[in-house]
């Protein structure tokens, strides 16, 4: 698949990977709906990039759906990058008592369940385009984490949540073989995202530190350049690609 000319649909991309894969499609002549919680950041980037800003909570069907009309006003959408997440860190019996339910339950629902319904939607529009010379009719990219293989402690509920998208990653794919759609995941390692740069630094150059090569952060660049090759390369289906420059994360 070329991405000149397509339309795409980043969710979490007023920042972070999301904005770095953004800006990539864009540069590349796509089209992109910039899909986020975030309406100044957002709106910043959508028109950096010539795209279209909508305010989507990934966990709500309408507001995946006006995403999807956004995108469809554009042209024949050919792509969805799943980046949006929250993470949190809480162990599941601490100081307080036992881990907070609630907090289990919003990171389930906003990581794995809010991609699925952003799968499911774009999937949906994208079965109705006419097909690729290759048979193609789009591609879903979702984000998963190194976590989802060797969480940490405090990580249950993130590894859950990002554990499911690894596991649902080949029935998906095989789900939409028939109607020429691609379903792929990249699990990153430890990347310098707002998420991370809300550490301590000193946390942040021990993290780096562990990352046996290259001993640094991965960078929204790093992903862009991966979900990039996954989009030209109609080969890769049905798997999830670690991008952790080789880190097997300790208990803490």
């Amino acid at each position: 698949m070329q991405i000149e000319g397509k339309v795409f649909i980043v969710t979490g991309a007023a920042s972070g990977l999301g904005e770095g894969t953004a800006r990539m499609l864009a540069a590349n002549g796509a089209q992109v709906v910039v899909a986020d919680m975030q309406a100044d950041k957002g709106e910043a980037v959508a028109r950096d990039i010539g795209g279209v800003f909508v305010k989507c909570d990934v966990t709500q069907e309408a507001d995946g759906q006006a995403a999807v009309d956004a995108a469809l006003k554009l042209g024949k959408l050919f792509g969805l990058v799943n980046c949006a997440g929250i993470a949190i860190g809480e162990k599941t019996v601490g100081k307080n008592g036992p881990h907070a339910l609630a907090a289990f339950t919003k990171t389930v629902t906003i990581n794995l369940i809010g991609s699925f319904n952003m799968i499911r939607l774009a999937a949906d529009a994208m079965s109705k385009n006419e097909p690729e010379a290759t048979g193609e009719r789009g591609v879903l990219i979702s984000t998963a984490s190194v976590a989802a293989y060797d969480g940490q402690i405090g990580q249950a509920a993130y590894s859950a949540s990002k554990g499911g998208i690894v596991g649902m990653t080949l029935p998906i794919a095989r789900d939409l073989a028939r109607s020429g759609i691609r379903n792929m995941t990249i699990a990153p390692g430890i990347f310098g995202t707002p998420m991370l740069f809300g550490m301590p630094q000193e946390v942040q150059d021990a993290l780096a530190a562990n990352v046996p090569f290259p001993s640094r952060l991965g960078t929204p660049a790093d992903y862009a350049k991966l979900a990039k090759h996954i989009i030209e390369n109609d080969m890769l289906n049905g798997e999830v690609i670690r991008l952790d420059g080789a880190i097997r994360l300790a208990p803490k």
